[in-house]
């Protein structure tokens, strides 16, 4: 059984490496090219060495000396063929910035690019951004660590199939969504191969990770449907946000389908905690059908809709709640503008969308727990049988 369970385990890995590759060159068939030629250069990370002039320069407008003003600083490039070079840069304090903007102090790591600021033209470089992104790296590292200290062969496992969900969506689903391919075939592919795969590496080719797999694709299919329903109902058209509209507006030969685009994202949202739910209750009725050993398919789904009535209530309120996190600016901001009109609020496509994402995946949770019941029921049973007719043999 051992030798059994490492060839499919391998055997998983090399189909999930074709996945990516295969799918990344199908992608990228028809490839177009959104690069835009910037006149800033390649961006470089820097470490400040130290502020030479905190007021280099004043910024006059029509003669009126404004509040706007121009920072000098020395800094050492950290990265590329320049790395430990020494230059100096400019940061510009806007006035009018809505917070007041931090001002370099040494020792901070920042993005820089070529200086477009006339009021400085002597000096190459400008600060773009403070490089923020070290610390989110090393929560990650951090994460790996202890999923791999804490769930040893099983954590492993899991920051494989998660390297290669985030790869499926990075290499093979966004490259096709961008290059023109069919949204909904690319999503659908995408979400069997998140669905399949995650439960092969982690719990190998078995009974439990057939009926997880069955339980989350009929779960997701019912969050798709309906969205599509919603989608033709409610009279959506995807131009939700202003990145929508940027999005639309990135090919106007063959622009992307914005519905599409909801129907992705809700099915996306919904796969992950559709399949924690289908996995959880397939794994807690196999333990209790190992333990029991001589329940009947009746009271095993019967167990699973009593297991499932404690999961529904939490993982509904994650789902929505994740939801409503994500977009919790803009609820705020929309309430707030329509304070005296709760209909007109409502009725925003901005927030119908949001409610659309939070119930279709809600309802494809709660029907994957007796979806998946009577599918581990049925499963399980059959072990019954088989174990009868061996002793009757």
């Amino acid at each position: 059984m051992k030798k059994r369970d490492n060839i499919i385990y391998i055997l998983t890995i090399v189909f999930s490496l074709l996945f990516i590759f295969i799918g990344n060159k199908a992608a990228n068939v028809n490839k177009i090219d959104y690069s835009l030629n910037y006149e800033t250069g390649t961006p470089q990370k820097a470490r400040v060495t130290r502020v030479i002039d905190p007021e280099y320069q004043k910024i006059v407008y029509n003669g009126f000396e404004t509040d706007d003003k121009i920072i000098l600083f020395e800094a050492e490039f950290l990265t590329g063929y320049r790395k430990g070079t020494v230059f100096t840069a400019i940061q510009s304090i806007d006035s009018m910035y809505a917070i007041d903007q931090r001002v370099v102090t040494p020792g901070d790591k920042v993005v820089v690019y070529l200086n477009q600021n006339h009021n400085a033209p002597d000096v190459k470089y400008m600060f773009a951004e403070y490089h923020r992104v070290d610390f989110i790296f090393l929560l990650y590292a951090l994460f790996a660590v202890l999923l791999v200290v804490l769930g040893r062969r099983k954590g492993l496992n899991t920051l494989v199939s998660l390297s290669f969900t985030v790869a499926s969506i990075f290499y093979v689903f966004i490259p096709a969504v961008l290059n023109g391919g069919n949204i909904y075939s690319w999503s659908i592919s995408t979400c069997i191969f998140i669905n399949v795969v995650p439960l092969l590496i982690n719990n190998g080719a078995s009974k439990k990770s057939l009926a997880a797999m069955i339980g989350c694709a009929a779960g997701v299919c019912v969050s798709g449907i309906l969205t599509v329903l919603a989608t033709e109902i409610c009279h959506l058209t995807g131009l939700t946000t202003e990145d929508a509209m940027y999005l639309l507006f990135l090919n106007n030969e063959n622009p992307i389908d914005l519905k599409a685009v909801i129907f992705a994202a809700i099915i996306f949202g919904a796969v992950g905690a559709v399949m924690d739910v289908s996995l959880s209750l397939s794994s807690s009725l196999a333990e209790l059908k190992e333990q029991a050993g001589d329940m009947t398919a009746r009271q095993l789904t019967r167990s699973g809709m009593v297991i499932g009535r404690d999961i529904m209530g939490t993982m509904t309120d994650t789902l929505i709640l994740a939801y409503i996190g994500s977009s919790l600016s803009v609820t705020l901001l929309l309430a707030a503008y329509n304070a005296s009109s709760p209909l007109l609020l409502f009725n925003t496509e901005m927030i119908l969308v949001e409610l659309l994402q939070a119930v279709a995946g809600s309802l494809g949770i709660l029907l994957t727990i007796p979806l998946t019941s009577v599918i581990c029921g049925i499963l399980y049973r059959s072990d019954d049988n088989s174990k009868k007719k061996y002793v009757k043999e």
